[in-house]
């Protein structure tokens, strides 16, 4: 299908309501009819489950506990690195953030202060310094990891679109990751405040977290604002943070001075939760 076919696509389709959809089927409990669906499912993507703590798919009860599934001890080994990859999925794109603005794809960028929700004292802490926007295809291992250790300061929902955030869509939609439904986590470190922008998408049933549990949905159309400072939240490199019901996005984004990005770091390459994703300097 050509690209701006599948765009238009994307534009027409009644995204709420097919998310809706694909949510209640994602927890149906269906016995033989889920496992025959999961197994499809798995063939059609590749999905690798030898690496999965429960290999055998007879043992989840529904897409959902299938989509989350944990990862047998060792798997994943963290680097010796300041910040490793949170996550499993492709590289979309990573660089600096300068004039407020973060690189999409060729000829989009849109604005750290879009991105987080409006915030205007938030999006410039996080000016001259870096991004990393990696997507997760329905293949790979849905939880989201800590790249580096952190203390939550607060958690905000951005309601948005839930257009498709594959490739296409990336080189195809303007401000996509800021126009989008997504759940802003901001922590603060020994280097200086980052964020993980957890990025909502079409299909993508919901997005939890581990300290809140599932934050969307309900899919409420005002914005909404969690304040941990308090509450000695305090999450160790590599600790889970979050999960999706499905793969998505997720956008960090570190403080100046900007993040050294491994030597091996280029958008397209395919990477892996744990492994090396650069080095910080101290603000």
């Amino acid at each position: 299908m050509p690209e701006s076919v599948a765009v238009l696509f994307q534009y027409l389709l009644p995204q709420r309501l097919l998310t809706y959809l694909a949510g209640k089927l994602a927890s149906w409990r269906g016995g033989a009819v889920t496992t025959a669906a999961i197994s499809a499912f798995a063939r059609r993507y590749g999905v690798d489950m030898s690496e999965a703590a429960e290999p055998d798919l007879r043992a989840y009860a529904c897409f959902n506990d299938f989509f989350t599934r944990a990862l047998r001890l060792g798997q994943r080994p963290l680097a010796s690195a300041d910040i490793v990859c949170p996550v499993d999925g492709a590289i979309s794109e990573f660089g600096a953030i300068a004039g407020g603005q973060i690189f999409q794809a060729k000829g989009h960028h849109y604005s750290t202060l879009a991105l987080v929700g409006g915030d205007a004292e938030l999006a410039g802490r996080f000016e001259n310094g870096g991004f990393a926007t990696i997507y997760l295809s329905p293949r790979d291992y849905h939880r989201i990891h800590m790249p580096c250790a952190g203390r939550l300061s607060r958690m905000i929902h951005v309601p948005g679109s839930l257009f498709s955030v594959d490739p296409v869509m990336a080189r195809r939609v303007p401000g996509l990751f800021a126009r989008n439904e997504r759940v802003v986590c901001v922590f603060e470190s020994a280097a200086g405040p980052f964020a993980l922008v957890l990025v909502g998408a079409a299909i993508v049933g919901s997005v939890a977290t581990a300290w809140h549990g599932v934050v969307t949905p309900p899919r409420h159309r005002r914005q909404s604002i969690w304040q941990y400072e308090d509450m000695n939240i305090e999450l160790a490199q590599g600790e889970e943070m979050g999960r999706f019901m499905l793969g998505s996005t997720v956008v960090a984004l570190f403080a100046h001075p900007a993040p050294r990005f491994a030597p091996e770091w280029v958008p397209g390459r395919s990477v892996r939760m744990g492994e090396a994703m650069g080095s910080l300097d101290a603000a």
